[in-house]
């Protein structure tokens, strides 16, 4: 009797990469414990750096606001109502900038986690994902500071002068302020992957998209009414028009990766 089933030896390189790592339950706890520690060391080490920095951060971070007040003719200096006031700022800016500065060492923990299970063609798509979120949130957080965030300062401030008041703004409030839409921007420009990953479960399809693109004009209306903090229409033309060419990027990942998926089984049905 003659023995079918293949010998160890006969497999591949090529099929053992494509079949994955295999781990115990356990094993996968060590690892993980072991992936958490080394990006929570990363993360204190990058806030270490980050106190030496912070000055020089929140200087940059400042200066939006007063050049707004400047231009409006005010003291061009922002304020603290506690005497620890900028010290807790130092600190929590200085935890922010260690996520920051340690934000690819942590990703790529997690991707020598996850990667040992992955097929071959599934760790190309993860890493081409990470890199594409990496640069879309920057992308957004870029475009808040230097684009959105000094018309929107001197479009407040222009209001609270015409006032009974004089403003004196805060730095505590003016930093939950810029976090609120520089953040909310990053999330926001993520749009392009959220529609990576419902393409990729066939949740939706480019067809989908365009076909259903009226009612995503009105959440993108909506969207744009929270996250532009004034009143001003212009403005929020402005991000109207930021979030539509977003989803239009999002429709051709979408068309890319059902083409892709398309492609794949017509090839296993013709084999």
């Amino acid at each position: 009797m003659t023995n079918s089933s293949q010998p160890d030896s006969a497999i591949t390189p090529s099929q053992q990469d494509e079949a994955g790592g295999q781990m115990t339950f356990f094993e996968h706890l060590i690892e993980l414990r072991k992936r958490i520690i080394s990006s929570l060391t990363s993360i204190v080490i990058g806030a270490a750096v980050g106190w030496f920095i912070a000055p020089y951060f929140i200087s940059t971070l400042t200066k939006p606001m007063n050049k707004a007040l400047a231009d409006n003719g005010l003291d061009p200096h922002l304020i603290v109502t506690h005497p620890a006031g900028y010290l807790q700022l130092l600190i929590t800016t200085s935890i922010y900038i260690g996520l920051v500065i340690a934000s690819p060492w942590v990703l790529y923990q997690i991707w020598l986690f996850v990667a040992p299970a992955l097929y071959k063609h599934e760790r190309s798509a993860i890493a081409g994902f990470l890199s594409s979120t990496v640069f879309l949130f920057l992308a957004g957080i870029a475009f808040g500071y230097f684009i959105s965030l000094p018309y929107v300062l001197h479009f407040l401030v222009k209001i609270s002068i015409q006032g009974p008041v004089r403003p004196l703004i805060d730095i505590d409030q003016y930093f939950d302020l810029i976090l609120l839409v520089l953040l909310g921007l990053g999330l926001v420009f993520e749009l392009p992957v959220l529609i990576f990953f419902l393409s990729l479960f066939g949740i939706v399809t480019p067809h989908f998209l365009i076909h259903n693109f009226r009612y995503a004009l009105l959440v993108i209306t909506v969207l744009a009414a929270v996250l532009t903090p004034t009143p001003d229409a212009l403005t929020m033309l402005g991000f109207m028009l930021v979030l539509i060419a977003l989803y239009f990027v999002g429709v051709a990942v979408s068309w890319v990766v059902v083409r892709r998926r398309n492609r794949r089984l017509a090839a296993a049905e013709a084999s």
